[in-house]
């Protein structure tokens, strides 16, 4: 039965997450830490095995997702690899300081970056064309279903937001995109599909030097992790492909409910 769950919410966190871009560490945490509270078979859970498992699953996730993106040509691989630059140190020591988080603290920290990030979900996600203005700064040009775009990244503002992500991924095992895809689109002007598969395709890596990470220091629950895989990679492919039919607003809405109820949920456990 516990395996069986596991492919299930393997599945279901990897499809929300490749639908958003988000990666699915928001949504599988919680999951793990509410069955650890009410079922023994779920006795083995812990802060550090938890982000483990998420990053580890993650992994899949994001390479499935990036393959079926990719495919479509929604992927823009130069400015993820400048988001990369920050993200994975950034991603290597939030890993390494999760060994040092108590049950308590992890809940409630994890709560209120729940909360964090389900604000940035209520600032109105227009994208906007910026002029470069600077030689730190470098436009893009990106072409989607016949349609042009032009956004620009600002090199050392793209460094230090990705070290932040990256910094929180590995401590929380959240992937990041939940804050890459919002800021990649209000500060940068990204449209919101290419946000979306650009996210993923960062996650790739970042998940991968953040799991390696854990895997080194021995968080890894393995008779359990390839279980969440199984599903992780059939829910990625699902999620780019809702991704397409879905409205944009409808999916925001229901992810701000989300996360907002589960920030608080984890805050009043943090405390309790």
């Amino acid at each position: 039965m516990v395996f069986i769950l596991c492919i299930l919410i393997g599945l279901t966190t990897a499809f929300i997450g490749s639908l958003m871009g988000l990666g699915g560490g928001v949504i599988l945490i919680p999951i793990l830490l509410f069955l650890s509270s009410f079922m023994d078979s779920f006795a083995w859970v812990s802060p550090q095995t938890i982000v483990g498992i998420s990053l580890v699953t993650m992994i899949f996730t994001a390479l499935s997702s990036t393959i079926a993106y990719s495919k479509i040509g929604r992927v823009d691989y130069k400015t993820g690899l400048l988001f990369l630059s920050g993200s994975i140190p950034g991603g290597v020591l939030g890993s390494w300081f999760n060994q040092f988080v108590h049950t308590n603290d992890f809940l409630l920290y994890f709560g209120f970056v729940m909360i964090m990030i389900s604000l940035l979900f209520f600032v109105k996600l227009k994208p906007k064309e910026q002029p470069v203005t600077g030689k730190w700064q470098v436009m893009r040009t990106f072409r989607v279903d016949g349609i042009t775009y032009h956004y620009t990244v600002s090199i050392w503002l793209a460094f230090v937001l990705s070290l932040f992500v990256g910094t929180l991924s590995g401590l929380f095992g959240i992937g990041g995109g939940a804050i890459m895809v919002p800021a990649m689109i209000m500060l940068f002007g990204f449209p919101v599909h290419i946000a979306t598969a650009t996210s993923m395709f960062m996650i790739l890596f970042v998940s991968a030097i953040s799991g390696s990470t854990h895997i080194i220091l021995g968080h890894i629950a393995w008779e359990y992790v390839l279980f969440f895989i199984v599903g992780a990679w059939i829910g990625g492919k699902l999620g780019v492909a809702v991704n397409q039919m879905l409205p944009g607003k409808t999916l925001e809405w229901i992810l701000r409910i989300l996360l907002i109820m589960i920030g608080l949920r984890m805050i009043f456990q943090g405390l309790a």
